[in-house]
């Protein structure tokens, strides 16, 4: 196993990181930076700058319309977008659900969905989490009978991460209750302007409104939205979960917010406090073996072999890596961490800017509690990983 880039692949890195640079709107990058709250103009017009060029979707083959990249391209685009102060591509689209049409839907469904994903001009939201159906994502209770060539889909999902902006949501449903839990699941593609369809939006700790329940009330679906067979989506699941979590680890982000961290502890003076800066050093030695696990695995890829289902591994630390992060730079910025006025950032009134910097971390300290339970809570995937490991 051979962990170094090849001549070709730094050079790839260095056009990567040129163009990303050149088309990244500064403004944009500043609000990123800066912890401003992103609008769903913000967020859509970069995904529509890398649909133009064909990058949105980094890990699509050109048969769909993608770069046609190795994974290793794609790790270094990444890590040249987060380097950058880019936003961070919404992975609903192109990340999540269209794999799975890719794979499992037909040639019709590829034809309609993929180009709206592929352009960044379709918001897509996912439907899988329920009130009484988490972790346990296999007992939700969300119908879908069919009458005809329709499906009537009632029931409700809930912490749906930007549902109030999507067009579309793909959705774990059940349409067979006489069967395991498991065996009875579809996954269906559902128009979200449909009538019957309500999202109602969560407010956060920080006033903001990033997750939403979304309610399904006799929700007419044409059986065409079906992608695979009925009653096979768990299978079809499985597949985006394991996407889901390695987009999770997210390495490239861990290694900005590192150099964040320690200009943060720089400014407010621990520094110098040798137990402080014991404490980053181990970060970032464990951000490091996240970084080296990663291109193990991608190292595995390109030379054919399979390598070990690691999807959960990958989610618990670079999970738990956030977590470290944002606790550290809250410790580091002491008082400054706290105040958090919305309306006060967007207006500028921190003047100073380094204070403007410190302002949202807080807010991000709290919301990067949810990530070791959304996406697979840690505990769930110590066991799935103990199975696979010991059998």
């Amino acid at each position: 196993m051979d962990l170094a880039y090849t001549p070709e692949e730094l050079a790839f890195r260095d056009e990567v990181r040129d163009w990303v640079n050149a088309n990244l709107p500064k403004a944009l990058a500043d609000k990123q930076k800066n912890g401003l709250e992103l609008t769903k103009e913000d967020m859509q017009s970069w995904q529509k700058i890398l649909g133009k060029k064909g990058w949105l979707g980094a890990g699509w083959s050109k048969e769909f319309g993608g770069p046609g990249w190795t994974a290793v391209q794609k790790h270094l685009f990444e890590e040249a977008c987060a380097a950058a102060g880019a936003p961070r591509i919404l992975p609903f689209g192109p990340v999540m659900v269209a794999p799975v049409i890719m794979t499992y839907g037909n040639a019709e469904q590829q034809k309609r969905f993929l180009p709206g994903i592929a352009s960044g001009e379709v918001w897509w939201s996912q439907g899988y989490s329920e009130p009484g159906s988490g972790s346990d994502l296999a007992s939700l209770k969300t119908r879908a009978e069919r009458k005809g060539d329709k499906y009537i889909v009632n029931g409700q999902k809930t912490w749906t991460t930007l549902g109030q902006f999507g067009d579309w949501i793909f959705c774990l449903v059940r349409t067979n209750t006489e069967v395991k839990q498991q065996a009875g699941i579809s996954f269906l593609l559902v128009d979200m302007k449909s009538p019957g369809v309500t999202v109602r939006p969560i407010k956060l700790l920080d006033g903001g409104f990033d997750v939403n329940e979304v309610f399904f009330d006799n929700v007419e679906v044409p059986v065409e939205n079906l992608i695979g067979e009925e009653n096979q989506g768990w299978t079809y699941a499985k597949l985006l979960l394991s996407h889901e979590r390695t987009n999770i680890a997210d390495v490239n982000r861990s290694k900005y917010a590192l150099e964040k961290l320690k200009q943060v502890a720089k400014a407010e003076g621990v520094w110098e406090d040798q137990r402080f800066r014991d404490q980053i050093a181990l970060l970032e030695i464990d951000i490091l073996a996240l970084e080296m696990l990663v291109l193990r695995v991608l190292s595995a890829e390109k030379s054919g072999k399979n390598s070990l289902d690691i999807a959960g591994l990958l989610k618990i630390k670079g999970s738990e890596i956030q977590q470290r992060y944002t606790e550290l730079m809250m410790l580091a910025a002491g008082p400054y961490s706290l105040p958090y006025m919305r309306e006060a950032m967007e207006a500028g009134w921190q003047g100073d800017q380094a204070i403007q910097a410190l302002a949202p971390l807080a807010p991000a300290y709290f919301n990067m509690r949810k990530t070791t339970i959304y996406g697979g809570s840690t505990e769930v995937q110590r066991i799935i990983i103990a199975q696979t490991v010991l059998g």
